[in-house]
C-alpha cells in the first residue's frame, strides 16, 4: 500500500474527511503538526521522556476539597462494615481502615439456629438484640421488634423501620403508622387487637431499600415471630413483605386483594392478604380505595374464622 503523502491533495482531502467523520471539529495545538512525517528514534525518546513524568504524577494528584475522617461523623452514623480502634482516631484527620462485613451463609445459618431455639417472643427478642450478624444493627439506634397484642388474631408485617420507628423502637409510629391506625379503626381494630412487626427489625441507613443479603439474614427471625404469634390472618404491608413471606416475585399491584398462604416451619398454613403499604398510600392517595377493599376482605375473613 502506498503511504499517504502530505503533498498529495487527494490524500489530504481523504484525511480531512476521515477527521470530520470521526467528529474532530477543532485543533488541539496552535502549531500544525505533520502527521505524515516520520518520527526519528531520538525524537521519540525525547517525547516519551518529557511525557512520562506527567503521567507518573497523576496518581499523586488529589482534589483540593478531599474530606478527611471526621470522628464525630463516625459516631453519628457508624458504617456497618467499619471496624475502628483508638489508634485509628488521631488528632489529625485520617481515613479509617475498612473491613468488609458482608452477611454470608454462616450468619444466615446462625440466625436460623437462634430463631428456631426461641420458644417465646421474649426469647426471640433477646436473641435478635444479641445478634451481630446483620450490618444494619450497627447503623440503627434501636431494635424495632413489634407493637400491639401478641395474642391477637391479626398480624401485620411491613418491610423495615423508618426514622421515627428507629427513634422510638416501635413499628409504624410515623405518618404511615398513623394512617395504618386509621385503616385498622375502619374495620373495628386497633393496636390492642392486632400485632405489628417488620421483616427487617433495624432501620436501613437513610431509609434505603434493604439488600437481598440483609433480607435473607433477617428472614428467620420474622418467620419465627409469625410462628410464635400464630395469628389467624396475616397481612403483608407492601411488596417486600409479600415477596419475602409468600415466596413470590409478583408485584404488589398484582398480589394485592388476593388471598395467599404463609406456611410456617411447623407446617401451619396462615391465610395471608397482601396489600399496599401505608407509605405508598401517602404518596398515591388514589389507591387508598384498593387498600380499603383489602381490609374489608380481612375483616370478613376474621369474622368467618371466628364463627367456624
Amino acid at each position: 500500500m502506498t503511504a499517504a503523502s502530505p503533498n498529495n491533495p487527494i490524500d489530504i482531502a481523504e484525511l480531512l474527511a476521515f477527521y470530520a467523520s470521526a467528529g474532530v471539529d477543532e485543533a488541539l495545538e496552535d502549531t500544525p503538526i505533520n502527521r505524515f512525517a516520520e518520527v526519528k528514534p531520538k525524537q521519540a525518546e525525547r517525547v516519551s521522556a518529557t511525557a512520562a513524568p506527567a503521567r507518573e504524577s497523576r496518581p499523586q494528584e488529589r482534589p483540593a476539597a478531599e474530606p478527611g475522617f471526621d470522628a464525630s461523623w463516625a459516631a453519628e452514623r457508624p458504617a456497618a462494615s467499619t471496624r475502628l480502634d483508638a489508634s485509628q482516631v488521631p488528632d489529625a484527620p485520617r481515613r479509617p481502615t475498612l473491613t468488609a462485613a458482608v452477611p454470608d451463609e454462616g450468619q444466615i445459618m446462625l440466625a436460623r439456629q437462634l430463631a428456631a431455639s426461641a420458644s417465646t417472643l421474649d426469647e426471640l427478642r433477646q436473641h435478635m438484640a444479641a445478634f451481630d450478624g446483620c450490618n444494619l444493627k450497627f447503623t440503627a439506634k434501636n431494635l424495632v421488634f413489634a407493637d400491639g397484642n401478641p395474642n391477637a388474631e391479626l398480624m401485620l408485617v411491613g418491610e423495615a423501620p423508618g426514622r421515627d420507628e428507629d427513634l422510638e423502637g416501635l413499628p409504624f409510629v410515623g405518618r404511615s403508622g398513623r394512617l395504618l391506625d386509621r385503616m385498622l379503626a375502619a374495620i373495628g381494630l386497633d393496636r390492642t387487637s392486632a400485632y405489628i412487626a417488620n421483616v427487617i427489625p433495624w432501620r436501613p441507613p437513610g431509609n434505603r431499600t434493604p439488600t437481598p443479603h440483609e433480607t435473607e439474614i433477617c428472614r428467620p427471625f420474622i418467620e419465627r415471630q409469625i410462628e410464635l404469634v400464630n395469628p389467624k390472618v396475616l397481612v403483608n404491608l407492601g411488596g417486600p413483605s409479600a415477596k419475602t413471606l409468600l415466596n413470590t416475585t409478583e408485584g404488589i399491584l398484582r398480589l394485592r386483594g388476593n388471598w395467599r398462604v404463609h406456611t410456617t416451619a411447623s407446617g401451619t398454613a396462615i391465610p395471608a392478604m397482601p396489600t399496599l403499604h401505608p407509605a405508598y398510600l401517602l404518596r398515591t392517595p388514589a389507591h387508598k380505595k384498593l387498600a380499603w377493599r383489602d381490609f374489608l376482605e380481612v375483616k370478613a375473613k376474621l369474622r368467618a374464622l371466628a364463627t367456624s
